[in-house]
């Protein structure tokens, strides 16, 4: 007695010439039907798309670890679903920088450099509360050099 393979669907739509004759000429080039090409193409389309999604949710999560980390929130506080009203901002006042080698990417506050974990950076010791800020080590240098007798001229990095 014979069993009967229950036989796979089949799909039809209409496409147009241009289509049909790049489908045809690229199933040519791979030796294969253009039956045989399209179900491929399919099945692995989807395939692509869960892992776009995938990847996307992950770059999500990331930016916003990196986001929460950058802005001082810890992780299991929930995230504010409306925003804080508006309250002017305070003069911050930046006593000194300290070296340190980051444990995370940062952005340096003064030039906007990306400053990669592992490297070294300078941190804000701050007078007051909120984010501190971070620069990298040429806008340390920049900092930090010999003062001439008028310290007007010296760069400074503003905060606000």
């Amino acid at each position: 007695m014979r069993r009967h393979r229950k036989k796979e669907k089949i799909i039809q739509t209409r496409i147009t010439d241009n289509l049909y004759s790049r489908i045809n000429k690229e199933a040519s080039t791979l030796g294969v039907s253009v039956s045989n090409l399209v179900r491929n193409c399919l099945s692995n389309t989807f395939g692509l798309v869960e892992d776009i999604v995938t990847d996307g949710k992950d770059i999500a999560k990331t930016a916003q670890r990196n986001a929460y980390n950058i802005l001082g929130i810890k992780k299991d506080l929930p995230v504010p679903t409306s925003p804080e009203p508006f309250e002017p901002p305070q003069q911050v006042i930046v006593l000194g920088w300290q070296e340190a080698i980051l444990n995370l990417n940062a952005v340096c506050h003064a030039c906007n450099a990306i400053l990669p974990k592992g490297t070294k950076a300078a941190i804000a010791i701050m007078e007051g509360q909120g984010p501190r800020p971070m620069i990298c080590q040429k806008c340390l240098e920049d900092l930090t050099e010999t003062p001439s007798p008028d310290a007007s001229d010296k760069k400074d990095i503003q905060l606000n």
